[in-house]
């Protein structure tokens, strides 16, 4: 499954950089990109592990960056 959510907040391209590196070391994760620029992350995992990944990756972001919020 790919899904797109929108990263709020996301104020530099470092951090996105950061996030994007973090996220795709989650177990189950394919594949992971974010555009800083259209402040959004591509997300790509296994069907029956989606929503576990997800849930992850949105900890991960709010441990990197307190100030993002994640809509998806």
């Amino acid at each position: 499954m790919k899904k797109s959510v929108k990263l709020i907040d996301l104020d530099c391209a470092n951090c996105a950089a950061k996030i994007e590196d973090a996220v795709k070391k989650i177990d189950g994760v394919t594949n992971a990109s974010v555009s800083f620029m259209a402040q959004k992350m591509t997300l790509e995992a296994p069907d029956d592990k989606f929503a576990q990944v997800l849930d992850e990756a949105v900890k991960l972001i709010n441990k990197i960056e307190p100030d993002v919020t994640v809509k998806a």
